[in-house]
């Protein structure tokens, strides 16, 4: 439809579903869309790789996932794929940590779909839809961002959606015809535009169309709304109309109001909790789908790791692939419909998948760093690195099956760190020793393990005790290796940790 009519403008938000799409183009569809996203009527606003979520997620986690998508954006389209407008129309309640990240991006603005019911019936009456988000009190105006809230979520005025999901009444501009229904259909929408522009202080009004799987029949979508740009503009001649509509974006919209160069309201604090209506509050999903979160936080803790690994190793593009897969993993679980946990359970079962074979390709890249890493002149017998990534169940084959083994810790803090390591061990009765990289013993402990983790559905393990010792001051984005042999000497393992 873009290529065919200058005038027509559409907008897309989520890198990771244009890529999956962007991937399967041809050279010459792709050489069509670099032309619309050059010429403007294709544009990328919010840019990262998902609509993220703004209660459950970590401020790390939402870097991470607008750089993944920007980069994208960026090698592919280069300065015209960067986006400009914030776009967060979805999630459920605003955190102003989001806006100060958006104001330091650089980005003009950001637009908003659901904030609480009263807290926006109060800002129509006064006209304080649009604001200044002072985001930071510490960095002051770097984090202030023109912010918007829409004034219908992101929804067609009602009546005009006109997709294959919808029974809306199409607009007929035949005279002659007796289903002719042009002029209702401008004064229909008109109606709602006058109700709209009581809620904002400027004359430029942005009127969204479309919605959830909408444009799958984009054809018959536009060629409505040039039916009703046509309508309602006529009316300027025979009616002395002052509307005028037009296709436009996120960014041409924020140009207009700041050529209006109008006085805004401020605000300081968050749009939380969000309530739709009365005694419906959106705050379950700060705690639902817990192991999903947990298993969240994991990822992005173990990104960290392999991406720092990867630089400190100096890997070559060979190894980025599976870094990427982890990438795209956690840059999907940041949306507002993963982490928060409020998707279907088949869903979040295929988000636990996409996240587990994140970990398997990016344990690949920490085995082969610190394979690198502690590689030694003169040593020609190749390490075997193993990662154990089920300690939080007391599972791990190589300390279950091996009476010696080394043990390889990474800190990825920039400070030192100090930590009790917990290893699963057979329960024979054997005593084990442990020195640390100097060669010096390390005290240690033999404990059970937890009943009701040896009751865990899933655990294979059927070590019932845990050897326990102390690593003390892990060098910062550094390694220590200690070293586990059996003892000769014969004990009765502790029921009670001392």
């Amino acid at each position: 439809e873009l290529k065919h009519d200058p005038n027509k403008r559409f907008i897309y938000v989520e890198t990771a579903f244009f890529w999956k799409w962007w991937q399967r183009q041809p050279d010459h569809e792709r050489h069509i869309v670099k032309r619309l996203v050059a010429n403007g009527q294709l544009e990328f606003i919010g840019g990262g790789w998902s609509m993220h979520d703004e209660a459950a997620t970590h401020y790390q986690s939402i870097v991470d996932q607008l750089t993944w998508g920007f980069r994208r954006l960026n090698d592919t389209f280069g300065h015209c794929g960067v986006p400009r407008v914030g776009w967060q129309i979805d999630p459920f309640g605003h955190s102003r940590e989001t806006a100060s990240i958006m104001a330091r991006l650089g980005f003009d603005g950001l637009l908003l779909g659901r904030i609480d019911y009263m807290d926006k019936a109060t800002r129509m009456i006064h006209k304080q839809m649009e604001m200044i988000w002072e985001a930071s009190p510490n960095l002051g105006r770097e984090a202030d961002l023109f912010t918007g809230v829409l004034f219908n979520t992101y929804s067609a005025p009602s009546g005009f959606c006109f997709d294959i999901l919808c029974s809306d009444e199409p607009i007929i501009d035949d005279k002659h015809s007796p289903d002719y229904n042009a002029d209702k259909r401008a004064l229909q929408f008109l109606a709602g535009i006058t109700n709209r522009t009581l809620a904002y202080r400027g004359s430029n009004i942005a009127v969204t169309m479309g919605d959830d799987f909408n444009f799958q029949a984009a054809h018959i979508y536009f060629t409505n709304i040039d039916l009703l740009i046509k309508a309602v503009n006529d009316r300027q001649v025979t009616h002395n109309s002052n509307v005028n509509l037009l296709y436009s974006t996120p960014s041409c919209y924020l140009k207009a109001l700041n050529k209006e160069g109008l006085q805004w309201p401020t605000k300081q604090d968050d749009f939380f909790p969000y309530a739709s209506d009365p005694h419906a509050f959106w705050t379950g999903y700060f705690t639902s789908r817990p192991t999903l979160k947990y298993y969240e936080r994991l990822g992005n803790n173990f990104l960290q790791i392999c991406k720092q690994l990867y630089t400190l190793s100096n890997l070559g593009p060979e190894d980025r692939g599976n870094l990427n897969v982890m990438r795209e993993a956690m840059g999907v679980m940041q949306h507002h419909d993963a982490v928060t946990g409020t998707e279907k359970q088949v869903v979040a079962f295929d988000y636990a998948r996409q996240l587990s074979m994140g970990f398997d390709e990016c344990g690949i890249i920490t085995e082969t760093a610190l394979t690198k890493l502690m590689a030694k002149p003169g040593l020609n017998a190749p390490l075997t690195i193993e990662s154990c990534l089920m300690l939080n169940i007391s599972q791990c084959e190589v300390s279950e099956t091996q009476s010696t083994f080394v043990v390889t810790l990474y800190n990825p803090l920039s400070r030192k760190v100090s930590r009790y390591v917990r290893l699963p061990v057979a329960g024979d009765g054997h005593a084990y020793t442990v020195r640390d990289p100097q060669g010096k013993p390390v005290t240690v402990q033999v404990v059970p393990v937890a009943e009701a983790v040896t009751k865990v559905p899933g655990r294979f393990s059927e070590a019932t005790v845990e050897l326990v010792f102390r690593a003390v001051d892990l060098p910062p984005l550094g390694f220590r290796s200690y070293y586990v042999s059996p003892s000769n000497t014969v004990i009765a393992p502790i029921t009670e940790p001392e």
